[in-house]
């Protein structure tokens, strides 16, 4: 059973999510405040988090920054309908994807399920002791391990999905429709931008190649591509 954290000063809402996720098969852990969801992010006793970004005192992006300094735990943030800039802010700082409030319980479940399916173990077109190597970097898809001259990356979930499909087609182009579909595990949104910061985020912890350029480039009009020296 999937255990998941909820972390949202709203106790009706709380309870109702609660509620219903158990039903659905989650356990379920509910907290109203950040100071105590971060306490609990950081136990190593949930699958995934699902974070309010309005909170009294420590507000939700505060709450992401400090889990984030120690744990890459999959993180969803529930945001304002229409608030871009918490959910840049949010995505920046390692969120896995947001969903805007108010939403249904039944697209929290979709969005939760997607997530949890990219984390687990299922990767079989590789063994574990088989990496996947282009130029400097090695990825360990059923491992979920990433690392670039040796040195050990710290992904978040969905950039690690991210990563290991721009790598599955090294040296050719991949659209952001297929980059959310595989990465995300949903249909792109119309002015979404969730790919983007993810992917900037990547080219900060990769290293570059060695004419200095990222290894992740954009492709005018046709996605994104993880070039092959």
């Amino acid at each position: 059973m999937n255990q998941i954290l909820l972390i949202d000063d709203d106790a009706e809402l709380l309870g109702m999510l609660k509620e219903y996720l158990e039903q659905e098969g989650f356990g379920v852990t509910g907290v109203n405040d950040g100071e105590s969801g971060t306490r609990e992010a950081l136990s190593g006793a949930y699958d995934i988090a699902i974070l309010d970004v309005m909170m009294p005192r420590l507000n939700g992006l505060e709450t992401l920054r400090r889990i984030r300094t120690k744990s890459q735990l999959p993180v969803l943030l529930l945001t304002a309908r229409g608030d871009d800039t918490d959910r840049i802010i949010g995505l920046e700082l390692g969120a896995d994807d947001y969903v805007p409030k108010p939403c249904t319980p039944r697209e929290l479940t979709a969005r939760i399920r997607a997530i949890l399916r990219r984390t687990r173990n299922t990767t079989t077109e590789a063994s574990s002791n088989s990496p996947m190597v282009v130029n400097s970097l090695s990825i360990w898809p059923e491992r979920r391990l990433a690392t670039w001259d040796d040195v050990p990356l710290e992904l978040t979930s969905t950039e690690f999905n991210l990563l290991e499909v721009l790598v599955r087609h090294a040296g050719q182009p991949v659209s952001k429709a297929e980059l959310s579909l595989q990465g995300l595990g949903r249909s792109l949104n119309r002015f979404d931008r969730n790919i983007d910061v993810h992917l900037s985020s990547l080219r900060q912890k990769l290293g570059t190649l060695a004419d200095g350029r990222s290894c992740i480039q954009t492709v005018y009009r046709l996605g994104y591509q993880y070039i092959k020296e």
